[in-house]
């Protein structure tokens, strides 16, 4: 009988991924799947359906959008949002559909109004201004695919484009979303964070006064909020336009001061020390909801290491506070106020798909990826058996809640397979290889083995594993062996760089590359071992930490 690993590579090579998920040659996301060879399998449980199913359900959320093939919310939610479908979800769609990525993000520096705001969405009826609506930073995403993209002169163009316009954007910011003088970024309704229904915006309007992005309801005594994840997406986005404008020849130094600045209003106004929590500043002082608002605020590069690992060890990985079985909850579960109800679009409590695929913005600059692969492994076997892709789970059980077609839970599974157990190329040009197969799952949802692959800078990788070992194979070739719970990082040239451990427990192994002497490590969990010319050199031990009870 052949061992289940080598099926899994057998079914890899013998799949064809466009034709099984039904995406038509003439579609965009045909041809970015086709030029990256991107392929997955497994030998055991539903998750090979569900991949495959996840492309075939994305493809039709990519749409004709004023002109153009743009990448769709989905769902309930009929065209594209700044928050959401052209950042963290155009970030993954960039693995998979460059142009389709590039075209979502510059549909909103096209449709930008005269005075400078970005529309906070795009839909057949044109852009829309009644809110701010912005979460993840759209200049980090611009940046990240700039430099996955090949250096043309319309690389050139598209990252010009986009940065006058988030220029614009970001002076529209400063004059009309910092009333109280403070630096801070502000909100003036619920939907300019997108947090619907959460008990943060109790007794404060939906939208904007009177519709008016520059005005806010002066009969609502707490307006306006001095916002914590407002204010660290300009921070992180005064970042990032400092690394484009100094690629564009322009002076990067006066955008780090605004983002220095942005950051030290954000300390000032919205952090409490004693409670190791961001919240947001009405007149009269902090509105004490603790939320997905910290790991918001995380994920735009908010605090050190050790920061981190405090809302690590207090909040992220408690689970009286913001972890659920399904992952991170929209509200503190210990708040009396969480409602766990996942049948509506709700922040008030429930796992929503857009906090998950945030996540790794947090964890990943931190070097946490232990953590975070523990997490997505409790939800996978529930992913696995779900009938649609919806945008809130239920945090008990993982079952699929309110609304079906939803692109972020789409790109979720699609992120986390490729993350914990696939070919994951980096903005930066590194290449993840992860030994993390999803073999340990519960619901009966367990692979014996699993494969994926990938074409990155001309080469082929095809990545094998089952319970106990990882096989990497490059050009068809057999390259790489190493012990399940381990990463293999590579660098830009495609040489083993360093080895990640991501399993919970410490794992003992060899990593043997071609016939190369074998490096034998020892890793803990996120403890990251350099390695040049087939020596380990030095070891980083960044610690880890459980779920708390």
């Amino acid at each position: 009988m052949m061992p289940a690993i080598d099926d899994a590579l057998e079914r890899l090579r013998d799949g064809d991924t466009t034709a099984r998920a039904g995406i038509p040659e003439s579609h965009p996301l045909h041809d970015g799947l086709r030029r990256a060879a991107v392929a997955f399998a497994a030998v055991g449980g539903r998750l090979e359906e569900r991949w495959h199913r996840a492309l075939t359900e994305l493809a039709g959320c990519i749409r004709p959008l004023s002109g153009a093939d743009a990448l769709f919310e989905g769902g309930a939610y009929p065209g594209a949002w700044l928050e959401s479908t052209a950042t963290v979800s155009a970030g993954i769609l960039d693995r998979f559909a460059p142009e389709v990525t590039r075209a979502t993000h510059l549909l909103f520096a096209e449709l930008a109004r005269d005075d400078g705001l970005l529309p906070y969405k795009v839909t057949a009826d044109g852009p829309a201004f009644t809110q701010i609506q912005m979460v993840t930073p759209l200049a980090r995403e611009v940046w990240h695919h700039y430099l996955r993209s090949e250096p043309t002169a319309a690389a050139r163009q598209y990252l010009r484009r986009m940065y006058d316009a988030m220029v614009r954007n970001d002076a529209w910011l400063a004059a009309h979303r910092d009333t109280r003088g403070t630096g801070a970024v502000e909100a003036f309704c619920t939907f300019d964070t997108g947090h619907d229904m959460s008990p943060r915006f109790w007794h404060v309007p939906d939208r904007c006064f009177r519709g008016d992005p520059t005005r806010f309801d002066p009969d609502v005594p707490t307006l306006p909020y001095i916002a914590p994840d407002l204010t660290a997406n300009v921070a992180c986005q005064r970042e990032h336009l400092a690394l484009i404008a100094a690629e564009l020849g322009e002076e990067g130094a006066p955008w780090r001061a605004r983002a220095t600045a942005s950051t030290r209003a954000l300390l000032d106004q919205c952090w409490d020390e004693t409670d190791g929590m961001f919240y947001d500043r009405a007149r009269d002082g902090h509105l004490r909801v603790a939320s997905d608002v910290l790991l918001r605020v995380l994920a735009c590069g908010v605090g050190d290491d050790e920061s981190f690992g405090r809302a690590l060890e207090q909040h992220l990985m408690s689970t009286r506070r913001l972890l659920s079985h399904a992952g991170f909850t929209s509200i503190a579960m210990d708040d009396p106020r969480f409602d766990d109800d996942h049948t509506r679009n709700s922040w008030a409590g429930p796992v929503n798909y857009l906090t998950l695929v945030r996540a790794p913005q947090a964890f990943e600059q931190h070097g946490r990826h232990a953590e975070l692969s523990l997490v997505r492994r409790s939800l996978l076997g529930a992913v696995a058996g779900h009938d649609r892709f919806p945008q809130c789970l239920d945090p008990w059980t993982g079952d699929a809640g309110y609304t079906d077609g939803y692109s972020p839970a789409m790109l979720w599974l699609l992120d986390a397979l490729e993350t914990d157990c696939g070919v994951l190329p980096r903005p930066d040009g590194e290449v993840w290889l992860t030994g993390m197969p999803p073999t340990r799952l519960d619901h009966g949802q367990s692979a014996a083995a699993t494969a994926a692959a990938r074409t990155v800078a001309g080469v082929r990788y095809e990545l094998a594993a089952d319970d106990e070992r990882v096989e990497v194979h490059r050009d068809g070739m057999l390259w790489l062996r190493f012990p399940r719970g381990w990463r293999v990082v590579l660098d830009r040239g495609g040489r083993v760089a360093g080895v990640v451990g991501m399993s919970p427990s410490a794992v003992s192994g060899e990593l043997r590359v071609d016939a190369a002497p074998p490096v034998a490590l020892t890793l803990g969990p996120n403890d990251h071992a350099t390695v040049a010319d087939g020596h380990a050199t030095a070891l980083h031990r960044r610690g880890f930490t459980p779920p708390r009870f």
